[in-house]
């Protein structure tokens, strides 16, 4: 059992020493951090959205490099693989951390359009990244146009072309626990939305039972629902791992398969 948090992806990051550089060249790029700080004040400040940010994208990062890890051991093909645009696990899950932390950066420009605006965004700090990680220029443009494909696709109703796409979309919608829900909803404002975001505790993955990935999302009460049908319900229908997937809603009193549904 793991628990989605920012300190998913430290633990992650002792696991590959190209996962860790990959994540200190994030970290240390002035571009990346402003972008994200901007994307806060744009969802945050301006649009009295939840958190959009730094911690957002090392929480979604983390979530993505977990599901790789569980599909991985469940013998799922992943397609990059596949199709020889990555060579290894380690370039799969390298995919997914820079998709992860980056899928949101658009939102320093608009909220609308913000996945179609952030892969174009990523284009010139991909390449400089990868650059930096020794990577020459056919492999660069083949792991950049991965990764921003993963970026676009994180948009509801865009449909991921593949399994690595799949796993950052979900991923953005695990982030959900104690009001960080992934449906915007206006700070301060009483309706379904704040009160559905603020029932959810914590957000659990695990090694599935009938599918390879088990999602348990703790909630307060049944208000809880709201959140899956309005956040993984979409993402998980174009996200082409649907069929790895189940999750439950557990409260005090009950637990309720939410997908599949029966």
């Amino acid at each position: 059992m793991v628990v989605i948090s920012p300190a998913l992806l430290v633990q992650q990051l002792e696991t590959s020493p190209l996962l860790k550089k990959a994540h200190q060249l994030l970290e240390e790029d002035a571009e990346v951090m402003t972008l994200l700080k901007m994307a806060n004040i744009m969802a945050v400040t301006r649009l009295r959205y939840n958190d959009h940010g730094i911690t957002h994208a090392r929480i979604v990062a983390g979530a993505g490099l977990q599901l790789v890890d569980i599909l991985a051991k469940r013998g799922v093909e992943f397609t990059t693989l596949r199709d020889g645009t990555t060579r290894s696990v380690e370039e799969v899950k390298l995919l997914v951390l820079l998709a992860g932390y980056l899928h949101d950066i658009g939102n320093a420009v608009h909220r609308v359009n913000h996945e179609y605006i952030g892969a174009l965004l990523a284009k010139d700090i991909l390449n400089r990244i990868l650059t930096q990680l020794g990577y020459d220029t056919r492999r660069i443009v083949e792991l950049r146009q991965e990764v921003m494909h993963m970026i676009y696709a994180t948009e509801y109703n865009t449909e991921c072309l593949t399994v690595e796409c799949g796993v950052t979309k979900i991923a953005d919608g695990l982030d959900m626990a104690e009001g960080r829900a992934r449906v915007p909803y206006k700070l301060g404002k009483v309706d379904m939305h704040s009160i559905s975001a603020l029932s959810i505790k914590r957000v659990e993955i695990l090694d599935g039972e009938s599918r390879p990935i088990k999602i348990v999302v703790y909630s307060s009460d049944m208000a809880g629902l709201f959140q899956l049908e309005a956040v993984l319900s979409p993402k998980i229908r174009t996200s082409r791992i649907d069929d790895y997937i189940e999750v439950y809603l557990q409260t005090d009193s009950k637990s309720i398969r939410f997908y599949p549904p029966k």
